[in-house]
């Protein structure tokens, strides 16, 4: 009796029923096969979301679980899951390679995670990495602004060339597309999730050691993009020392773990100001980074203070300039927390 898969059924149910057909999901670009997602949502849920054709999507499934070959979809082994799907598969141009994704996150709004995206990269570049960062947060980017890099991006054969900072980082950023770095993105979910995934799949990012990716807040369109479709290999967390904050936070620390993510490290953002005679005043309250790090078991990379350096030279897009001992504390830990070899020359 033949099979008969249809575009209503539960992604899960369907793999489960059929492990033949995860090579289809991943083949058409639908990576998260056994995730809570994959768990609630029905094939043609999933087509929308990743913006497929559904109809041959199923088509694609029910020949491979009737015991053909699916056209054009070769019998890959299984992507890990929560890493996303491989990069050619997202179009990217071949001979792009890119090393190490690693995705900024914290939930919540205002905590200092493009700050905290942008002293990573300049970091990494000092010691000679190959660096990139793709400003996620489609609706509010500021990483563009932070690096003084300005302009539009121009199209080659190889796809769109990101901008580069005066240091060589590269960057894509949406405020490169607007007329006015001021004019509003009034996008639904579904068009930012787009967007996100254009500007790692059309990018000529060429070869680079780190891709950074600056996640705006809360744990729905963007962050599951990420996480589903590109093949992130860990997540750095960003908190403040508030309750308020650190509640929030802990729902993308959930999250991450729902979807099966790595957490590489945990940065405690504004956690005191270092006053004239060198004592340090904690704002906005004592720290919460030991219980974040016994909540992900992952180290605290830094606790960073409140510096008006930092803004000044943000504000001047030349946060590259920015040098402090726990900017190197945070530099050291995260190199340490991937065991990345230090390039030298």
């Amino acid at each position: 009796m033949a099979v008969e898969i249809t575009a209503d059924m539960i992604i899960h149910e369907v793999v489960s029923k059929y492990p033949q057909t995860v090579k289809v999901f991943q083949g058409h670009g639908l990576p998260c096969t056994a995730c809570q997602i994959g768990a609630r949502e029905s094939v043609a849920q999933g087509a929308r979301t990743h913006r497929l054709n559904a109809e041959a999507l199923v088509s694609d499934l029910n020949r491979v679980a009737n015991g053909q070959e699916a056209e054009g979809i070769k019998p890959a082994t299984k992507a890990p899951v929560g890493r996303g799907i491989p990069l050619n598969v997202m179009g990217a141009a071949p001979e792009s390679k890119i090393r190490h994704i690693v995705a900024v996150m914290s939930g919540k709004g205002g905590v200092g995670k493009s700050l905290v995206t942008g002293l990573l990269a300049v970091a990494l570049q000092r010691q000679g990495m190959k660096v990139g960062i793709l400003d996620g947060d489609i609706t509010g980017p500021s990483i563009a602004k932070e690096f003084g890099v300005r302009g539009q991006p121009r199209k080659s054969e190889d796809g769109i060339e990101p901008l580069r900072s005066v240091g060589g980082v590269k960057i894509m950023s949406m405020n490169m597309f607007l007329p006015d770095s001021t004019d509003p993105v009034v996008w639904r979910g579904p068009m930012v999730s787009s967007a996100i995934r254009q500007f790692y799949s059309d990018a000529d990012w060429g070869n680079l050691d780190f891709l950074l990716v600056d996640l705006p807040p809360g744990t729905s369109d963007a962050p599951m993009t990420v996480m589903q479709s590109l093949p992130v290999d860990g997540v750095i967390i960003v908190s403040s020392p508030q309750m308020l904050a650190t509640e929030i936070v802990v729902k993308c620390i959930k999250m991450v773990q729902t979807l099966k993510g790595r957490i590489l490290g945990v940065v405690e953002n504004m956690a005191y100001l270092t006053m004239p005679d060198g004592s340090r005043n904690e704002i906005f309250g004592p720290s919460n980074g030991n219980d974040l790090v016994y909540m992900t078991g992952a180290p605290l990379l830094a606790q960073l203070p409140i510096d008006p350096e930092i803004a000044m030279l943000c504000d001047a897009g030349k946060i590259e300039d920015y040098n402090s001992d726990a900017f190197d504390t945070l530099a050291g830990n995260f190199v340490k927390s991937l065991k990345v070899p230090v390039k030298h020359g």
